[in-house]
C-alpha cells in the first residue's frame, strides 16, 4: 500500500516537473543562443562600417588593427574580401577553413558558399548554431555595399564554447533545483502517506496483538476518516466476538474438566469400597476398572492443563532457552530419580529469543513428561538447546522403544497412542499440547527417530516469535 501511494503521488508530480523543466531548459537554451546571434550581428555591423571605408580608400591598416584587438578580446575571427573574393584584411585561418568546405553552421552551409552569396549582393539567411550540440565555430557573412554597389564581404566567426558553457551551467542549476524539489516532494509525500496509513497501521498492530494472545486489544472508534472508522468498528466487533468464543471454549473445557473430576473421584472411591466385598476372582476386573478410572482422571487433568495454557496471559520477552532447559530439568529431577533415569543437559550458549516463556516451558514439560514415560530405567535423557540458521531448537532425546516411521506423522495428533504402548499410563495429549503451544509463538514440533533408538523431539523457535 505504501509503494502504491508513493507511486500515485510521485509519478504525476515528477512527470509535471520533467515537462516544466524541459520547457524551461529549452527556452533558456534558445535565449542564450539568440543573445549570441544578436551579439554576432552587432559586431558584424560595427566592422561593416570600417570595412566599407577600407575598401573605398584602399587602406586597411585601421581595419586590421581593430580586427586584431577584437580577436584578442573576444576570440572571434574577422575576415574581409573584395568584390572578386580576394582576401584583403584577415584572419587567414578563418579563410582557409572556409575554402576547405568545412561545415560551420547547423544547416551545413560552407563559408565559401556564404561568401559567394554575399558577393552577389545577397545576405545568407541566419542559421541557428543548434546549441549545445553544434560543433565548430558559428560564422556569419555580410556584404559590403556602397552606392548600391557590392564592394566585398565581411566574415565573423565566433567559438560556441562560451554560450555552451552558459547553457550547461543553467542546465546544471536547473538539475540541482529539480533534485531539491524531488527530495522535498518525497519528504512531504512520505509524511502524507504515513498520515494516510496511520489508521491502517493501528489496525495491523491490533491484529498482531490479538495473534499474540492479547485478546483485549481494541482500536479507538474515532481513528481515521469516516470510511476507516466504520471498518474499525467492524474489526472491534469481530475481535470481541472472537474473544467471547475463545473464552467460552476455555471456560467450557475448564469447567467440564473440573466438574467431572469430582464425580469420577467419587466413582473410584465407590469402586474401591465395593472391591473390598468381592472375592479374589474379581481382582483382575477390579484392577482393570481402576486403571480405566485413573486413565480418565489423567485425561481430565490434561484437558484442564491445556485449557489453562491457552489463556496466553504471558507477555513476550527475551528468553534464554538454555536456562529454560535447565530449570525444567530441575523441576522433573525428582520424577526422574524415582524412575532411575538421568538427565544430560547441554547448551551452546547465546540461545536468546523473544517469545512467551510460559508457552515454551509448558511445551518442554509435555515433551519431558513423554520422554520419562518411555525411558527405560538406567537410561539417559538428553536435553539440549542450540542455534540454527533460522532460529533456535530445544531438543529432548530419550532411549525408549521409539516409533516406526509411519507412526511419527501421527504423534502430534490428540489422543493418538501407539498400539504397543497402551499399557503405559498416558492420555495421548502431551506432544499435541506441545505442538499447539509452539504454534502460538510461531514455532513447531519436529519428531524424528535418531540413530541408536529412542525418540527425539525438537522444539523449533524463531528468533522472534512474532
Amino acid at each position: 500500500m505504501r509503494a502504491r501511494l508513493l507511486t500515485i503521488f510521485l509519478a504525476p508530480l515528477i512527470a509535471i516537473l520533467v515537462v516544466l523543466g524541459g520547457a524551461y531548459a529549452w527556452t533558456s537554451a534558445r535565449s542564450i543562443e539568440q543573445e549570441f546571434m544578436n551579439q554576432q550581428l552587432d559586431d558584424l555591423s560595427y566592422f561593416l562600417v570600417s570595412a566599407r571605408q577600407g575598401l573605398v580608400t584602399g587602406n586597411t591598416m585601421i581595419l586590421e588593427g581593430e580586427m586584431t584587438r577584437y580577436s584578442e578580446l573576444y576570440g572571434g575571427r574577422i575576415s574581409v574580401v573584395d568584390h572578386s573574393g580576394a582576401l584583403i584584411a584577415a584572419d587567414p585561418e578563418t579563410w582557409a577553413h572556409g575554402h576547405d568546405e568545412s561545415n560551420t553552421g547547423a544547416a551545413n552551409t560552407s563559408v565559401a558558399d556564404q561568401v559567394d552569396l554575399a558577393l552577389s549582393g545577397r545576405r545568407a539567411g541566419l542559421t541557428r548554431p543548434g546549441l549545445p550540440w553544434a560543433t565548430g565555430p558559428a560564422t556569419v557573412v555580410e556584404p559590403v555595399i556602397a552606392d548600391g554597389k557590392v564592394l566585398g564581404a565581411v566574415l565573423i566567426s565566433s567559438s560556441l564554447e562560451i554560450p555552451r558553457a552558459q547553457m550547461t551551467a543553467q542546465w546544471l542549476q536547473l538539475l540541482a533545483v529539480f533534485i531539491v524539489i524531488i527530495a522535498a516532494l518525497v519528504f512531504v509525500i512520505l509524511r502524507l502517506v504515513r498520515w494516510v496509513l496511520r489508521p491502517m497501521l493501528r489496525v495491523d498492530q491490533a491484529m498482531v496483538a490479538i495473534e499474540h494472545g492479547e485478546m483485549g486489544s481494541r482500536i479507538a472508534d474515532d481513528t481515521g476518516p469516516p470510511e476507516m472508522q466504520r471498518m474499525i468498528r467492524i474489526f472491534n466487533s469481530m475481535a470481541e466476538e472472537i474473544e467471547r468464543v475463545i473464552v467460552r471454549q476455555q471456560e467450557f473445557a475448564m469447567n467440564a474438566s473440573h466438574e467431572l473430576r469430582n464425580p469420577l473421584g467419587a466413582l473410584l472411591l465407590r469402586m474401591e469400597y465395593l472391591a473390598t466385598g468381592l472375592d479374589e476372582s474379581w481382582d483382575d476386573d477390579v484392577e482393570k476398572a481402576r486403571e480405566e478410572g485413573q486413565r480418565m482422571a489423567r485425561i481430565l487433568e490434561t484437558l484442564l492443563t491445556m485449557a489453562r495454557s491457552q489463556r496466553r496471559d504471558s507477555p513476550f520477552a527475551v528468553v534464554d532457552l538454555g536456562e529454560v532447559g535447565r530449570d525444567r530439568v530441575d523441576a522433573w529431577q525428582q520424577v526422574a530419580d524415582d524412575r532411575r533415569v538421568t538427565f544430560s543437559v547441554h547448551s551452546t550458549g547465546g540461545c536468546h529469543t523473544v517469545t512467551d516463556r510460559t508457552a515454551v516451558e509448558s511445551a518442554l514439560d509435555a515433551v519431558i513428561d513423554n520422554a520419562l514415560k518411555f525411558a527405560p530405567p538406567g537410561s539417559t535423557i538428553d536435553v539440549s538447546s542450540s542455534r540454527k540458521a533460522d532460529g533456535f531448537v530445544l531438543t529432548v532425546r530419550d532411549r525408549g522403544p521409539g516409533l516406526a516411521d509411519d507412526e511419527i506423522e501421527h504423534v502430534t495428533e490428540r489422543f493418538w497412542r501407539s498400539a504397543r504402548d497402551q499399557n503405559i499410563a498416558g492420555s495421548g495429549l502431551g506432544l499435541a499440547i506441545a505442538n499447539d503451544l509452539l504454534h502460538t509463538v510461531c514455532g513447531s514440533v519436529q519428531v524424528t527417530s535418531p540413530v541408536g533408538g529412542g525418540l527425539q523431539v525438537s522444539l523449533l523457535l524463531p528468533e522472534e516469535g512474532a
